[in-house]
């Protein structure tokens, strides 16, 4: 993604690299590798959504509710879906403010099979295509992530009214201020690298630093004209990335931001009608062991994906993704064995998930130890 999650060009980084503006610029180029990669991750994700998520949670309610939770969530990611090309990407991944972007590329305008979208090395780009449609998935799994808050207590008009309300105005906002910024091409000032300079800072303000540039008689001259130029970059990014907020495939923008959301409506809606009268056990836990499953594979591209490249980070992410589940999983299970008497299935699946969602933002930050230490701590705390 666009986003912070590789950071391997810190801000400080990116800024002393502009002083390298004088070789010349190599072509963009688009890895067929990394596109194949991409593609399968994209798919990898909208599986853990349809029909993940949807089992999962089907699974957890009782046998009454099960049809109406498998719809909110098949239905959300179908209306998300839609919204993210209508309007959702553009308000996401384009120059705007610090805290949402434009609406230069409203249904897609200027987005076609020869448009290009940055990953984290210099001159190494995918189809935009690609990257929007990995995007939608992470867009229509966020709100659909919700459902599980209010499920049994929302009518299915008023869940769709909500849906829309909150992406619009909750999801691109947060993915706009912590995922996006210019790219790291945009970065080298130079004549050579004039798309990206423009797309950056704009047609008029490209041409005046590169004239500046031009013009400058001396190093410390350069050095200037260089430093204002990475200021002017650095203001289109979104306000979190500029504050150096690290999170490598999502757990701000869709899991915090997902929880909170699914906590206050919980709160506003109220104890479930019969809670703590009526039996209100998962009707279906082998429904909820698959979507618990059918996550973790899902998950492969949501993290490993969010490296936007097939090299050796996308491989320490995949690792991590695999290992870390396991381990919460297993202090899930044992922390339950210890504590009530007897592990449990559903403590077993739960232990899995919440082992995803701890090592998603720091899935390509940590070593495989490393992450199999903050998952045992996490399945221990949420048991």
């Amino acid at each position: 993604m666009l986003n912070i999650k590789s950071l391997r060009w810190g801000l400080a980084g990116l800024a002393t690299a502009l002083i390298s503006a004088a070789p010349a610029h190599a072509a963009a180029t688009v890895n067929k590798g990394d596109t194949a990669w991409m593609v399968t991750a994209t798919a990898l994700v909208i599986l853990m959504t349809i029909p993940g998520l949807a089992l999962f949670y089907g699974g957890l309610v009782r046998s009454k509710n099960v049809l109406s939770v498998l719809m909110q969530v098949f239905i959300c990611f179908c209306m998300i879906a839609l919204l993210w090309v209508i309007y959702g990407y553009s308000l996401a991944f384009t120059n705007g403010n610090a805290f949402i972007g434009g609406f230069s590329k409203v249904f897609l305008a200027g987005v076609d099979i020869s448009t290009l979208a940055a990953t984290f090395s210099k001159e190494t780009y995918l189809p935009e295509f690609t990257y929007v449609i990995f995007q939608l998935t992470f867009a229509a799994i966020t709100p659909a992530l919700i459902v599980g808050a209010f499920a049994e207590r929302m009518k299915f008009s008023a869940v769709l009214i909500f849906l829309v309300i909150w992406f619009t105005f909750s999801y691109l906002p947060m993915a706009h201020m912590v995922w996006w910024w210019a790219g790291p091409d945009a970065y080298t000032l130079s004549p050579d690298n004039i798309d990206a300079v423009k797309a950056a800072v704009g047609e008029t303000a490209a041409a005046d630093f590169l004239a500046k540039l031009a013009a400058a008689a001396d190093d410390a001259a350069k050095a200037a004209v260089l430093a204002d130029y990475s200021t002017a970059v650095n203001a289109a990014n979104g306000w979190l990335f500029n504050k150096g907020a690290i999170d490598f495939a999502g757990g701000s923008v869709v899991h915090i931001n997902a929880g909170i959301a699914g906590l206050v409506c919980a709160i506003v809606l109220g104890k479930r009608v019969g809670y703590g009268k009526d039996v209100m056990a998962p009707h279906n836990l082998s429904m909820t062991l698959i979507g618990a499953c059918l996550l973790w594979v899902g998950w492969f591209g949501f993290n490993a994906g969010s490296n936007l490249e097939a090299n050796g980070l996308t491989a320490l992410a995949f690792l991590n993704t695999t290992t870390a589940t396991a381990a919460a999983a297993l202090a899930w299970t044992f922390g339950e064995w210890a504590t009530r008497g007897h592990p449990s299935l559903l403590g077993a699946a739960s232990g899995a998930v919440a082992g995803l969602v701890a090592i998603t933002p720091a899935c390509g930050w940590v070593g495989p130890m490393g992450a199999i230490v903050i998952v045992i701590a996490v399945g221990l705390v949420c048991l």
